[in-house]
């Protein structure tokens, strides 16, 4: 919002609500953009990938033994089938209720894949960590309001097909958003359980960042600005929605002291930082599939690179969710830091 004070925009048009005006005017598809975000998305994600199934095939992978699928998991299978068939149908008898798959689809999913994060390992969220679980659904609608928010700048996505008044769009909205915390975080669980990533990313190679504290107070001070800035340059700042809120909440956690989400790596562990991003982009394969049939939905407006879409999604806005994984896994870390310390006082 700053960023817009200072370039002189008018602020009414941010705090529209529901927002339906379309203000900013993106960029048209760019080869030379284009293939420059594949070529530094590549140089970031390949090597770190290549390197992660090479040091897997090193190790003795001891597979663990299965343990028993919940009875609750069946259930999560049953409404879940149900859920995208009413989703992706329009039955007359339905159509009431048609705008609002969304919230039962994803609580189906987050019961499954907690019962796959059970069979996998003998335990999950559902069970022994009841109170985080529920927690992270309003946590989760606040969290994922900031994002939408920050879209307010950029206006990479906007939803369509009903509209609702002021009270109902932030209420039928909140309980949509509720779900993404407790999907992304479950899904991390059940992709850490693997024996794979268990024995094979918890000695892998160190990475240690020189001058941390002095590192940390540049990166928020160009976080920092880069917010400001992606009100005034939407078409080309819009991808550091997704990287400076977690480079602003690691620099804050590095200059007091605190542990990171990047403090394993140090000693090789690299299994929080690829699992994480692992979650987000398998939940994201399913957020943009489902949502493609759907009546309520959300489409996409990407300066330069919109081309190549994989359902809605342009094919490089994928690379988003890896960042948006860690961001879920900062926030998530936070609520346990919460409730460790709510527990000694």
């Amino acid at each position: 919002m700053l960023g817009v004070v200072l370039a002189g925009y008018p602020i009414t048009r941010y705090l529209e609500f529901p927002p339906e005006t379309r203000y900013v005017f993106h960029a048209p598809f760019s080869w030379v953009v284009f293939t420059a975000y594949t070529l530094f998305i590549l140089a970031v994600v390949f090597p770190l990938i290549i390197k992660s199934m090479v040091w897997i095939r090193r190790i003795k992978i001891r597979p663990s033994p299965p343990h028993t699928f919940p009875w609750w998991g069946w259930i999560g299978i049953i409404t879940g089938a149900v859920s995208w068939t009413l989703a992706w149908t329009r039955f007359s008898w339905f159509a009431l209720y048609q705008p609002h798959t969304f919230t039962p689809l994803w609580i189906s999913y987050i019961l499954v894949i907690n019962a796959l994060c059970h069979r996998r390992t003998g335990s999950c969220m559902i069970i022994n960590r009841i109170r985080f679980f529920f927690l992270l659904f309003p946590l989760s609608a606040a969290f994922w309001w900031f994002f939408e928010y920050l879209n307010r700048f950029v206006q990479n996505w906007s939803y369509t097909g009903v509209h609702y008044s002021s009270w109902e769009y932030f209420c039928y909205a909140s309980l949509s958003f509720s779900t993404v915390l407790p999907a992304v975080l479950g899904t991390r669980e059940w992709i850490a359980g693997a024996s794979c990533i268990r024995q094979g990313l918890g000695d892998f190679r160190p990475f240690r960042f020189p001058y941390p504290r002095m590192l940390a107070g540049a990166a928020i001070l160009l976080s920092g600005a880069s917010l400001a800035g992606i009100g005034v340059w939407p078409n080309y700042l819009f991808s550091l929605l997704w990287v400076s809120p977690l480079l602003v909440i690691v620099s804050l956690q590095t200059l007091t002291g605190e542990c990171t989400i990047l403090s394993g790596i140090a000693n090789g562990d690299w299994r929080l930082i690829i699992t994480s991003a692992a979650a987000a982009l398998f939940c994201g394969g399913f957020w943009e599939m489902w949502n493609y049939y759907s009546l309520a939905r959300w489409e996409y407006s990407v300066p330069f690179a919109h081309g190549f879409q994989i359902f809605e999604m342009p094919f490089l806005g994928y690379a988003g969710y890896l960042p948006f994984g860690l961001e879920c896994a900062v926030i998530g870390d936070l609520l346990e830091r919460w409730m460790k310390f709510r527990s000694t006082i």
